[in-house]
């Protein structure tokens, strides 16, 4: 025999060559295998085990590498097959070698599966039953057994027919059982799990199982019980308890073996003193033995035993502290064993005798010990099962007996409960949301109450449910995205999430409410010290630290608002289940008595929300008919207290108690949809004496119509409300129908009347008639008044309410105090004033009925004119708003309301400017805003425009400089006198204006101040005066020095002004200088070299010694400025112009104009060398190549003029005009403005005329000339529109004519 061949060569010459052949890949040129010579060799005695094994290897080989190799030759002769067979069957009892008889197994079990024949099969197992049967006894059957379970596992459905055909082999192999030898015991059970764990029987029990004979299955089980209480291998413990497994699947092997511990007590005789076996007390040993393995097995077979009837069989093994060593094993790891000890404790827990043996008490911290570490574990399962059953601990436990005695011992639960509700897994945070149900009962809370960590759950519970992913009812699956199963078990589980989250909410609420109601929860002192040192730490002008139990119910609140609300409305817009919408409505009605004090904000916010409508229409679809009765009830307790709070903002608490008792009465019956009220409304009532009758009902329905209006959510169409309320109201005034409708129902009446107006047709006379009559019977007006735009709108609407009601409407609303909880005292003044009043609210209500009604400006005029204090005062700040709003189109409302202006300025002036400084504010304010809407063609025969002008002029004179707020409007209003001053009535409005020495000591105070070099915007006015007003006098001076200038009018009080601090300003303070002072300064020094730097009014002052040589020594001639001054200006202009700031580009381009105009009077040489410099270059080129806004801007062409005009240098004509043309011809005409139409029609002008530049190619010319013809003839923009036109910057008001660019052609030359 070759190390290949399995041929024995001494006597393979003496057998058939049809025995032997090359069996094997034939790429590796195969085996020469003899079955004749394989016969002989395990047959003969004489052949040692080392060569038999290295047959059976090749044998082993081929089967392996040759499939049907093999069964070719055996198939030749049926009796060498089965001879072959018998011939390896029977090494099983001759060979001693471990390792040969592995090899003997391993070729019959593929010889067996090769041969593909029962016949083969049935043949072993009749060798094996016939050998069984004659040996007296199984000590060499250990290779049989474990060949027979082997044989079991390769073929599949031997199991079965063994069970069903070989009873008497069965009954042979339970007899071997008897055999004290552990090992052979070992593979017994493992063929007996082989045979019994065969599915396919009845109601999912194991077929092999079932089908066994009873007499034999109890043997078979007495004999496991035995063999399990002295089983010392754990292979063969393992195996035994692999078999019970299967064993206990059927309820009559449960009964069996739960009952023998009682049946052997019968039958054991009294001197006998073996113990009777009880499977209980077995399994709880195997728990004890500290193998995770036996003590997965061991709680598992527990489980199987529990789940037929845990009533029937829990008590044994409550009674043997089965439960207190099941908890021991939760300090695992593993997986499987912790899957196996929660099945066990779930079962058991269903006990009650589980509690009173205080098993729960035992176990409570090794089970939440347990969870911490299994939620860090990946198997969700493992999760969510030792979840439940800390739920079904919490919600079984007896309420005598607590569970969480110490603070610690409650944190450590509530930790466990927050990292379940954290998990990624929706069905762990379901269970953990589940969890934390049950341990929010009041029973399980320690001493003191850790508010806190309750806190803390209910945060990160509705934290979760934000983040659920609930589609709309239109989501459909899509291409690359979830199928369609998926996703529907992702909603699921996102709903039973939300559904259990609901749950957990409420009964936080429950416990809240129950700690408010006891005093010892109420008031825990023991709970104090840590929300005192956070509250301190907050902030100690509190006075106190919020209680823990407030901070609980505010968080509950705030859950409630922002995640409950918005999750539970998503949800409804898919599908409305009754369960999760009762206990969202319980949850909101908790809200009510959790925290009184926040609730009208909080009913404001539902009520605008739409959920009237969601909790009418909710009873509507799932109440009718009796259906959902606790949803039900929960609805309408809700509308109740959503009603009642809503209510006692606007009624007093007489009404209320009313209104709640008709609600209570009303709601419960009422699951009507909202489209049907009409028809309720509608119908003819008898009087309203029973509470809960038709009329009643209506009275709830125009409440609930009344409040939901209120707050924004219209539950019927509004000319449908608006006719079943007129009809309401008329059916109630005809005789028999009962006493007066209660003031309740006639406030709501008039409101929904009032908001439903406009959209319904004109009231006739009955109607009309029935509402005046309704509100002369009131006793108050003020009993009805609800502080609403559309009340005013209504009564003014016809001029019988109006004329009967509209005053005292008026007044009831300019007296209403708007409720501002969070502003501060200092600060309830500022609604009062003009610039907040043009923001507010009710201010723009006010303003847009005198829009409509001219009879409302009447009434205020009259308030203003007779009634005191802030009454007066806002009236009139709401006329300022009113004028500020209009145009000059409306100056007829100006001048009807300029001469009760005047009384209230003459009244103000008799009793001093001290004497209400805020009416006199107001009064100038509205002053300035109707005098800038004053058309040029207004007459001034009356000579009211001249007394304002006096008036205000000696007011502003007696003021004091740091009253910013009186005297910036009366600036104003005198600036905007001077600019709106016609050409005739100019000289005496300046002269009034310059005689009046102590407005001239005014202006000289303001003016004096810029020179403090502590100077700066944003200091407080009551130290010096503000940007805005410093901006403002000097507009006022400039105005004063031109018109000075223009009309010689005397001058009785000079002016100090300090050129060279102006010109170092713009030139080295500009960065730091506010926008509004650098225009001004440009302005007044605009004006000052309009005047050739000389005006009666002005003492200007320089500061010697600039240091700079003076060009062509002209000096003298430029006195006071001085050349260097010029040039520093003209440089400083340079770089305000660089900055390309667009209100300081306008005025700096006419500055420099007039300097320019200036040096050209005095000095040409000086005026010559300013627009030659080189920085004249680079600001041209600056503004030429930023864009074709800053280029076509009026201020940059109007500077090329300029620079045209004074025959400049700089300009590179060619490159400079193309640029032009390209951007004029690029953007278009008709999208320049006008004032930048008019400044490209000038600079064309002067390029065509001048003659002190090269000329232009004839290319230049012709495009230049093409668009001087296509230019449209635009006329010079009349001064008075500039001026009637307002400019409104931050707290500056003027005329639009003081910031615009002046286009100058006085530099031009020849």
């Amino acid at each position: 025999m070759t190390s290949l061949d399995v041929v024995y060569e001494k006597i393979h010459f003496r057998h058939d060559p049809k025995w032997s052949g090359r069996l094997g890949p034939p790429d590796r040129g195969g085996v020469i295998l003899c079955v004749a010579c394989v016969i002989e060799m395990m047959e003969s005695c004489d052949i040692s085990s080392v060569r038999k094994s290295v047959a059976l290897s090749g044998i082993s080989g081929v089967l392996k590498l040759s499939p049907g190799a093999l069964r070719a030759l055996l198939q030749q002769d049926h009796r060498v097959c089965l001879h072959f067979t018998a011939s390896l069957l029977g090494m099983l009892h001759t060979v001693k070698n471990s390792a040969t008889l592995e090899r003997v197994v391993q070729v019959l079990v593929q010889l067996l599966l090769e041969l593909q024949s029962e016949e083969y099969v049935r043949y072993v197992l009749t060798e094996i039953h016939t050998q069984l049967c004659e040996q007296a006894s199984v000590r060499g059957f250990l290779p049989t057994f474990t060949f027979l379970g082997k044989l079991l596992d390769a073929v599949p459905n031997l199991p079965h027919s063994l069970a069903q055909e070989h009873g008497p082999l069965l009954e042979r192999l339970c007899s071997a059982l008897l055999y004290p030898d552990e090992g052979l015991k070992t593979s017994l059970f493992y063929v007996w799990q082989r045979v019994c764990g065969t599915a396919g029987g009845s109601g999912g029990a194991p077929f092999g199982a079932q089908s066994l004979p009873g007499p034999l299955r109890e043997r078979l089980c007495m004999l496991l019980l035995q063999t399990l209480e002295q089983a010392c291998c754990p292979q063969l413990t393992i195996n035994c308890l692999g078999l019970l497994l299967q064993l206990l699947k059927l309820g009559e092997v449960v009964s069996f073996l739960m009952n023998s511990n009682s049946d052997q007590d019968q039958d054991q005789d009294q001197e006998t003193s073996t113990p009777p076996l009880s499977l209980p007390l077995i399994l709880k040993k195997l728990l004890l033995s500290g193998d995770e393995v036996l003590q997965v097995a061991s709680a598992q077979c527990m489980v199987a035993i529990l789940v037929h009837s845990p009533t029937q069989y829990c008590s044994p093994f409550i009674l043997a502290d089965v439960p207190e060593f099941l908890f021991e094993c939760l300090c695992t790891t593993s997986e499987v064993l912790l899957w196996s000890v929660h099945s066990s404790l779930l079962m058991l827990t269903e006990d009650p005798l589980f509690f009173s043996q205080c098993h729960s008490v035992y176990g409570i911290e090794s089970l939440v010990c347990s969870l911490k570490q299994v939620l860090k574990m990946t198997n969700l399962e493992v999760q969510s099962q030792g979840l439940l059953l800390l739920s079904e601990v919490l919600e079984r436990q007896p309420v005598g007996v607590r569970l969480f005695p110490s603070g610690p011992a409650f944190l450590a639960v509530a930790e466990v409960v927050l990292g379940g509700v954290a998990s990624s897994s929706l069905q762990v945070a379901t269970q953990a949301a589940h969890t934390a149900t049950a341990l929010l009962r009041l029973q399980h809370q320690s001493s003191p109450v850790q508010y806190q960590a309750v806190e803390r759950l209910v945060k990160v519970i509705t934290a979760r449910c934000a983040e659920l992913p609930l589609p709309s009812s239109s989501h459909r699956p899509g291409p690359g995205s979830l199928k369609a199963s998926e996703a529907h078990s992702q909603a699921s589980g996102a709903g039973g999430f939300l559904l259990q989250a609901l749950v957990c909410l409420q009964a936080a609420c429950r416990l809240a409410e129950q700690c408010v109601s006891e005093p010892g929860l109420k008031e825990n002192v023991f709970t104090a010290p840590s929300g005192q040192s956070q509250g301190q730490s907050q902030g100690q002008s509190q006075g106190q630290s919020q209680d823990p139990l407030e901070s609980l119910c505010v968080c509950l609140l705030h859950s409630c608002d922002s995640v409950c609300i918005p999750t539970v409305t998503r949800q409804c817009e898919r599908s409305s289940s009754p369960q999760v919408l009762q206990f969202f409505y319980s949850i909101l009605l908790s809200q009510f008595s959790l925290l009184p004090v926040l609730m009208p904000r909080f009913a404001a916010k539902l009520a605008s929300s739409g959920f009237y409508r969601l909790a009418l229409e909710n009873k509507a679809v799932l109440c009718v008919g009796g259906r959902n009765s606790s949803l039900n009830v929960s609805c309408s307790v809700f509308i109740q207290k959503l009603s009642v709070c809503l209510l006692s903002q606007i009624s007093p608490l007489q009404d209320q108690e009313e209104v709640e008792s008709v609600l209570g009465c009303v709601l419960p019956a009422l699951c009507v949809r909202v489209s049907d009220w009409p028809s309720l409304l509608a119908e003819a009532q008898g009087p309203h004496t029973h509470s809960a009758g038709p009329r009643a009902i209506q009275h709830c329905l125009l409440l609930m119509l009344q409040l939901a209006l209120q707050h924004g959510d219209r539950l019927l169409p509004d000319s449908t409300v608006f006719s079943s309320v007129c009809g309401l109201l008329c059916s109630v005034q005809h005789p028999g129908h009962g006493p007066p409708l209660p003031t309740w129902v006639l406030r709501a009446a008039l409101y929904l009347l009032a908001a439903t107006q406009d959209r319904s047709p004109p009231l006739s006379w009955a109607p009309l008639n029935s509402i005046s009559k309704t509100l002369s019977s009131s006793p108050s007006l003020s009993s009805l008044y609800i502080h609403h735009a559309a009340l005013l709108h209504f009564l003014y609407r016809y001029p019988e309410l109006a004329q009967g009601f509209g005053a005292q409407v008026l007044e009831l609303w300019l007296s209403y105090q708007t409720r501002e909880p969070d502003l501060a005292p200092e600060q309830s003044g500022v609604r009062v004033r003009l610039g907040a009043s043009g923001s507010d609210q009710e201010s723009a209500v006010l303003l847009a009925l005198m829009e409509k009604n001219p009879s409302v400006i009447l009434t205020m005029l009259g308030l203003v004119c007779t009634r005191e204090g802030p009454l007066a005062e806002r009236a009139l700040a709401l006329l300022g708003v009113f004028m500020q709003g209009r145009g000059s189109c409306d100056a007829s409302l100006a001048a009807l309301i300029t001469p009760t202006l005047l009384q209230v300025l003459q009244r103000l002036t008799l009793e001093g400017p001290g004497q209400g400084v805020d009416s006199l504010s107001l009064v100038l304010r509205l002053l300035c805003v109707t005098q800038t809407r004053r058309g040029p063609a207004d007459s001034d025969t009356d000579g009211t425009h001249f007394k304002l002008l006096y008036h205000v002029s000696n007011l502003a004179g007696k003021l004091q400089p740091t009253n910013t707020e009186s005297l910036l409007p009366a600036f104003t209003f005198l600036h905007c006198c001077l600019s709106l001053a016609p050409a005739h009535c100019g000289d005496g409005a300046v002269s009034m204006l310059l005689s009046n020495t102590g407005l001239m000591n005014q202006l000289q105070a303001i003016l004096s101040s810029s020179l403090s070099p502590s100077l700066s915007p944003s200091l407080s006015p009551s130290l010096s005066p503000s940007c805005a007003l410093l901006c403002c006098a000097r507009l006022l001076l400039s105005s004063l020095v031109t018109l000075q200038h223009t009309h010689s009018s005397q001058v009785h009080k000079k002016i100090s002004l300090n050129l060279e601090s102006m010109v170092q300003t713009l030139l080295c303070r500009k960065t730091h200088t506010h926008t509004l002072l650098l225009a001004s300064s440009l302005k007044l020094m605009q004006a000052v070299l309009d005047v050739d730097v000389s005006s009666e009014l002005l003492c200007v002052a320089v500061v010697p010694g600039s240091g700079s040589r003076p060009v062509g020594g002209a000096d003298s001639c430029l006195d006071p400025l001085g050349s260097s001054g010029a040039l520093r200006l003209a440089t400083a202009l340079y770089s305000l112009l660089l900055q390309k700031q667009h209100l300081v580009l306008r005025v700096s381009v006419s500055c420099l104009g007039s300097l320019l105009a200036y040096l050209q009077r005095k000095s040409p040489l000086t005026a010559q060398h300013v627009v030659c410099q080189p920085w004249c270059r680079l600001l041209l080129h600056s503004l030429l190549h930023s864009g074709e806004t800053c280029l076509l801007h009026p201020a940059s062409l109007t500077l090329l003029s300029l620079l045209v005009a004074a025959g400049s240098s700089v300009v590179m004509w060619e490159s400079d005009l193309r640029k032009v043309l390209d951007a004029v011809e690029t953007r278009g005409l008709e999208e320049l403005g006008e004032q930048s139409t008019q400044a490209l029609s000038l600079l064309l002008t002067q390029l065509q005329s001048s003659v002190l530049h090269p000329s232009l190619s004839e290319e230049q010319r012709r495009r230049a000339d093409a668009l001087m013809e296509s230019l449209p003839p635009l006329p010079p923009t009349p001064l008075h529109l500039l001026a009637t036109s307002l400019l409104q910057i931050e707290e500056l008001s003027t005329a639009l004519s003081a910031f615009t660019v002046r286009m100058n052609t006085s530099t031009a030359r020849g």
